[in-house]
Order: structure tokens, then sequence, then C-alpha cells
């Protein structure tokens, strides 16, 4: 067998800098809160809570005062600075700089949507912590839709302006994109640049993945496809070396990987979401390698 890591998964630069910064704070201290799973990686975050890093939600950090929290690379609401201010608590903000300036972008739009009675509209997921940062823009009046069915919740009488989470699928956002248009069109007869206006805010660090990890997909026999089972980009970047690659498999951690997946002769590509650490690509490498010589020895 030939086992490849891709060289263009693990990490995008907002997640590296917000794990880079967590650790650099625990050298100096033995605990730091953080509001929410630093990363959507089990494994990642098993790592840095022992460490010292302790994970709170939105309610228990109501109830912390005088004392440090981390912001995340996903950004959160401006609700969540108040709240520091009021309890004494020092941010160590690591929101990635892609997500704060489009914070910023959805507020300034929203201001704007307010003066022409119009809507914010976001494509991303409900919940999702990103999506709850920039809703938080709009005092909660944006509208989130992920699929066709979410349309109904827009007035198409009104003007529009959309957004997109960024980490979602650019695919995705063009065909959500063409459909609020055709909705438009259907409802007022014509689509000008007061009816919408299309923003999309997608990452180029995640969107680019998707032609590099056709390409992966293509040249490997088998993928091993490494994520965190609450990562949506991890979700959505599987998806894409599946549809090139049925012989690709989604994993956690090395005790998820069926030997029956491989054969000797197999070249295996591990790849893996912008949340996946490099350290657990490597690891999981070294497994398959192991079942690799207990293979030989079992056939000799």
């Amino acid at each position: 067998m030939n086992v490849t890591i891709d060289k263009n998964s693990g990490y995008c630069f907002g997640v590296e800098f917000a794990i880079k910064m967590a650790e650099d704070e625990m050298q100096e201290s033995d605990q730091l809160f953080c509001l929410g799973d630093i990363v959507h990686n089990d494994m990642e975050v098993k790592r840095l809570s022992e460490k010292g890093l302790v994970v709170i939600d939105r309610e228990k950090l109501q109830e912390l005062t005088n004392c440090k929290v981390l912001i995340r690379a996903h950004g959160e609401p401006p609700e969540t600075y108040k709240t520091a201010i009021e309890n004494n608590i020092e941010l160590i903000d690591a929101s990635c700089p892609v997500v704060l300036k489009l914070q910023h972008r959805v507020k300034t739009a929203f201001d704007k949507m307010e003066k022409e009675k119009g809507q914010i509209v976001i494509y991303g997921k409900k919940g999702h912590a990103e999506v709850i940062g920039l809703t938080g823009q709009t005092l909660e009046k944006a509208i989130v839709v992920m699929e066709e069915k979410d349309l109904d919740k827009i007035d198409f009488n009104k003007p529009v302006t959309l957004f997109s989470q960024t980490t979602k699928s650019t695919k995705g956002f063009y065909e959500l994109k063409e459909r609020i248009e055709n909705r438009i069109k259907e409802t007022k007869g014509t689509l000008t640049e007061v009816d919408f206006n299309a923003n999309d805010s997608i990452c180029r660090q995640v969107s680019n993945r998707e032609p590099q990890l056709l390409n992966f997909s293509k040249e490997n026999d088998v993928i091993i496809f490494v994520s965190g089972k609450k990562s949506s980009n991890g979700k959505a970047l599987y998806q894409v070396c599946k549809s090139q690659n049925e012989k690709s498999y989604f994993v956690e951690n090395e005790s998820e990987i069926d030997p029956s997946w491989f054969r000797s002769e197999d070249k295996i590509g591990i790849c893996g979401a912008t949340s996946t650490p490099m350290w657990l690509m490597e690891q999981i490498k070294s497994h398959i390698t192991s079942l690799e010589h207990n293979l030989a020895l079992e056939n000799n």
C-alpha cells in the first residue's frame, strides 16, 4: 500500500490562529475558558482540554466574572462583548479576520436594508456558531436559509441582500442565488439591483479545497476523510470526495477504520476538513501502515 496525506488538508488560517492563541495563553495560566468548542473536532478538543481549556456555553458565560474567555475563530455576536464588559471578563479574541470582515459587511448591509424595508438573508446552518455571530449583527432579524423550502420565509416583494456563511459550498450558494432570482421574477415580473444583491462571502481557503480534493480523490484508490462529525465543512468536503471516488470513507479517528477497505496494491489518500489537525491525519497514516505490516505477517 502507498499511503499519502493531502498537503492541502488540515487547519485553515482562522482555526490555526485560534488554537495557537489558546496554547500561548495556557502557557501562562493553567486554565482558560472557551466559548463553545474551539474547533469541530472532538480529538483536538480533548487534547486542549487536557492542557486546561474549559469549554463553556453562553449560559455559563453569564455566570462568570473576573476571568479570561477565548472567542474562537467563528466569531461572536455583539451581545457576548456586552456581557464581557458587564462581568469584567477579559476576552482573548481569536475571531477569524475573514469572519470579522463579513460581520462588518452584514451590519452595514442590515443598516441599509432597514432604511429600505428590505431583508438580510444568510445561506448557512441555523444555530451554527458563525451564523449566530452574523445574525447578531442584524438584531436577529436575518433570515437563515439552507434549502429551497427555507425560501418561503422570504418576502419576495421586498429587497433582498444575500450573504453566505464562510464555510458553505460555493455550488450550493450559486444554486440558492438562482432560486431567489427566479422567485423574485415570479413575484415581481422583473429583477433589478434594487430587488436583489448577492454577496459571495465564502472563504476561498475553504472553496479552493473542493477542486483540490476532486483531483486528490481521483489520484487514489481509497480515500480516508478525517473529520469531526459536528463539522459542517467536513460533511460538505467529504461529499466532494465521494462524488469522485466511491471508495471514500468518513472517519473521526483510527478506531473507525475497517481493514477490509484496503487491498495491498491500493493507493490510499488521507485528507480532512479545515478543522482537522495534521497530527490526527499523521496518526491515521501510522495506523493504516501498521495494518499493512500485519497483513504481510499474516500472508507469510
